[in-house]
């Protein structure tokens, strides 16, 4: 991913997409733990696009079910805002 263009490409299909993160959970829909930049990484690629989890930036930790938001940075000056749906496993 070393040019911009093939970046914006990236981030343009991430963006476009909502990627479901199976995780287990409780019955109140809180987790057991917090979902990791691997747990991320690894539901992204099922949905088609490989990102490394070394770009994925968590503010904070994810720890409910639901709708989150996530920072990839595809490249140095492209990040794309990504939309999880958390759901139990």
């Amino acid at each position: 991913m070393r040019d911009t263009d093939h970046a914006a490409e990236v981030k343009a299909k991430l963006e476009g997409s909502t990627f479901n993160v199976p995780v287990r959970a409780g019955t109140e829909g809180r987790l057991f733990g917090a979902v990791t930049a691997a747990d991320i990484a690894a539901a992204i690629s099922a949905g088609g696009a490989e990102v490394d989890k070394r770009s994925i930036v968590l503010g904070n930790p994810i720890k409910s079910t639901g709708s989150h938001t996530v920072k990839v940075r595809v490249h140095d000056d492209v990040e794309a805002n990504v939309s999880l749906n958390v759901v139990p496993a």
